[in-house]
């Protein structure tokens, strides 16, 4: 069941402009694919769907290369022209996005795969970040607004 519901997402986002989660939760079960909105969260994240930048100026979800270097550049694009704010509390770094936008940076950090990154969890326009220390904290917080100083200052 959980390989026919991918297979069929991934066939819905090839042949619609999804832009939110409750569009392909819609459509999913139009289908007969009756599952929850946590259910399609976890599949984004399983198929590493990601939020691109259509022509028409609107974020829509597509499947994301899986090279490393891709995933770089990916998460570089995405992290920078989607968020608002970084900063961190104990061991905690807290991210404020566009609305909607949580999930797709989430996503994209978590192909990052960094050692100092416990989990993380995202809502509609905040991800929490949970590290293992308040000091690696701090670290990925300076290494996140490094990030999107740099995107700031080439679009400026």
């Amino acid at each position: 069941m959980k390989s026919d519901r991918h297979a069929k997402i991934l066939n819905i986002i090839r042949e619609h402009p999804i832009e939110t989660q409750d569009e392909l939760l819609e459509l999913l079960g139009r289908q007969g694919f009756n599952v929850t909105q946590a259910t399609v969260s976890r599949d984004i994240k399983e198929l590493r769907l990601v939020k691109t930048l259509g022509g028409d100026g609107k974020y829509r979800y597509s499947v994301s290369d899986s090279s490393t270097e891709d995933i770089r550049t990916n998460f570089a694009q995405i992290f920078s022209s989607s968020v608002k704010s970084v900063d961190c509390a104990q061991n905690l770094v807290v991210v404020k996005t566009l609305s909607g936008m949580a999930n797709a940076v989430c996503a994209a950090l978590d192909s990052t795969a960094k050692d100092s990154v416990v989990g993380t969890i995202a809502g509609d326009d905040t991800i929490f970040i949970a590290c293992r220390t308040d000091e690696k904290a701090r670290g990925l917080t300076e290494e996140l607004l490094a990030l999107r100083k740099k995107y700031i200052s080439k679009q400026g």
